[in-house]
């Protein structure tokens, strides 16, 4: 595989390594959103459907599109390896109010949400035409906002304020409170950032 540098490499081979010993019938038994058929999981991100072969890892596109980029196979493996379906009770939440999200919340203001504001809160047009694009739903906050099924039972939302001569441009992203159980803080983070990278790439 051509891999984009060493800083994506490393974790994506390590993860590549442990999903060979991956038992298949414990991911499905945790994440019933994922089909195993005895040699390949079919799971959805974002709206895309992606089958991934066991042990010996490879990954296609069903709709025959571009292979996502290697941050986020790196994200659905660890997906298929760690995380775990919990039930959403239907509230929101900041990624500060999970746990550990204030420990994580400076790397993150800039990872995710410094970017989101200045990505978005300067081309509002283009943002809710790419949010459209991806099938999100409308949501009533924020100069725009959107809601979108992430992966599995979990949702996320992005709202964004549209800069002017007195304020910068703002934004905002919330979770569905079980990604508080379902996924690691970091994995928090990797998930806003495949959001806001994926809204970017359809714009």
């Amino acid at each position: 595989m051509q891999v984009e540098n060493h800083k994506e490499e490393v974790p994506f081979s390590y993860y590549e390594e442990k999903f060979r010993e991956l038992d298949p019938q414990n991911a499905t038994e945790r994440l019933p959103d994922v089909q195993f058929d005895g040699q390949i999981f079919r799971g959805t991100l974002l709206g895309r459907t992606y089958d991934i072969s066991h042990p010996e890892y490879t990954i296609t596109a069903v709709d025959g599109g571009l292979l996502p980029p290697l941050p986020v196979q790196t994200f659905l493996l660890r997906y298929l390896l760690e995380s775990k379906a919990v039930a959403w009770t239907g509230q929101w939440k900041t990624f500060r109010e999970m746990p550990w999200g204030e420990m994580y919340i400076k790397p993150y203001t800039g990872r995710v949400l410094t970017r989101a504001a200045f990505t978005f809160g300067t081309r509002l047009a283009a943002f809710q035409a790419a949010c459209e694009k991806m099938g999100a739903t409308p949501v009533s906050h924020g100069d725009a906002g959107y809601q979108f099924d992430f992966i599995g039972g979990f949702s996320m939302q992005i709202l964004v304020w549209e800069g002017d001569e007195e304020f910068p441009p703002n934004a905002q992203v919330l979770y569905s409170d079980n990604f508080a159980q379902g996924f690691a803080p970091e994995d928090r983070v990797v998930a806003g950032d495949i959001l806001i990278s994926t809204i970017k790439a359809n714009m």
